[in-house]
């Protein structure tokens, strides 16, 4: 029986990372030593056990300096390799989890192939004792050549838990168990012996109607203003100075802010700035009261403020109406 084909896209990140030795497991990037996508697959030949690899170069990047100009590049080479490889069954992209999560909900809102699309990273660098790189690649790829990932939209694959990358955050700096989904919890797990799915997401991705990007040469400007008690509005006025089109408020839970940033984001929607908000809370949805209607501003539902930036902006290259992309943010 012949293997599934698997394309890999590699990014860099801590899982093509290489330390100074088995014990250097924080440390590991002043050493400099970063595998592109086939010396990964050749650094974990266990991958061979369960997918026939194709492993495409990309360019290795820290996910912190990941952006716009990449995550557009990676869309297009999604499209690209299933339309190239036409008994492709799957993809999996390689990437540092400083930023996974934003540029696995963009490829979600973004992406439309037949294929499952996974996200991976890992916790420990390839060269550390007890890394999580080789089991998170080889359980990535298990999950992109399965039948019941299609349709899904985006995956992340870490720790064994499969996530939709609606809903996928990362919680902790070091832990393994970092990607969590907290509301709903995981879509289910790789175990040794089978994928297990449990549950599908309802929300809408690109397969079902998504954001055409590749002809968009830039984003729309969206910033986040982080509350916290006694902010003054400095920040959000600094973002109307600077063209925001949009500004994402990652508020008190359930949904708030300081009296002085909730003037300046009055000040902001005044000049046509979209205004979203978000809750720091990491959780829950932010209830659409009447002082969100009186102020002219939007809610997030219970996207996060990262990804709930990622949403705005994408929705800023369609229109500029407030109903339409609250319509948006009940759909995707």
């Amino acid at each position: 029986m012949s293997l599934p084909k698997i394309a890999f896209i590699g990014t860099g990140g801590t899982i093509a990372s290489l330390g100074r030795g088995p014990l250097d497991i924080q440390d590991y990037g002043a050493a400099g030593k970063v595998m592109h996508a086939d010396e990964i697959l050749a650094f974990w030949p266990q991958t061979q056990l369960v997918a026939q690899a194709i492993p495409i170069r990309y360019r290795n990047i820290a996910s912190t300096a990941i952006g716009f100009a990449d995550w557009q590049a990676l869309a297009a080479l999604c499209k690209q390799t299933v339309a190239e490889h036409p008994d492709l069954q799957g993809i999996v992209i390689g990437h540092g989890t400083a930023t996974l999560e934003e540029t696995a909900y963009f490829l979600h809102l973004t992406v439309d192939v037949p294929v499952p699309v996974v996200v991976v990273g890992a916790q420990r660098p390839s060269s550390a004792l007890s890394s999580d790189a080789g089991m998170n690649l080889v359980n990535a790829m298990r999950v992109a050549a399965s039948p019941e990932a299609r349709g899904m939209g985006v995956l992340v694959l870490l720790n064994d838990e499969i996530q939709s990358a609606r809903e996928a955050t990362k919680t902790s700096t070091l832990r393994m168990q970092t990607f969590r989904s907290p509301d709903f919890g995981v879509l289910g797990h790789a175990d040794g012996d089978a994928i297990a799915f449990y549950r599908r997401p309802l929300r809408q991705s690109a397969s079902g109607a998504g954001f055409d990007i590749a002809k968009i040469a830039t984003l729309p400007r969206v910033d986040i203003a982080y509350a916290y008690a006694g902010c003054d509005g400095s920040a959000v006025r600094a973002f109307i100075a600077a063209g925001a089109k949009g500004i994402v408020s990652a508020g008190f839970a359930p949904g708030g802010t300081s009296p002085d940033e909730t003037a300046a984001l009055k000040e902001a929607r005044s000049q046509g700035v979209i205004v979203v908000q978000s809750t720091r809370a990491g959780s829950g949805r932010v209830f659409y009261g009447s002082k969100h209607r009186e102020n002219g501003f939007l809610v997030a539902d219970n996207l996060n403020p990262q990804k709930a930036r990622i949403l705005l902006t994408l929705a800023l290259t369609r229109t500029d109406d407030p109903a339409e992309i609250a319509a948006m943010f009940q759909t995707y």
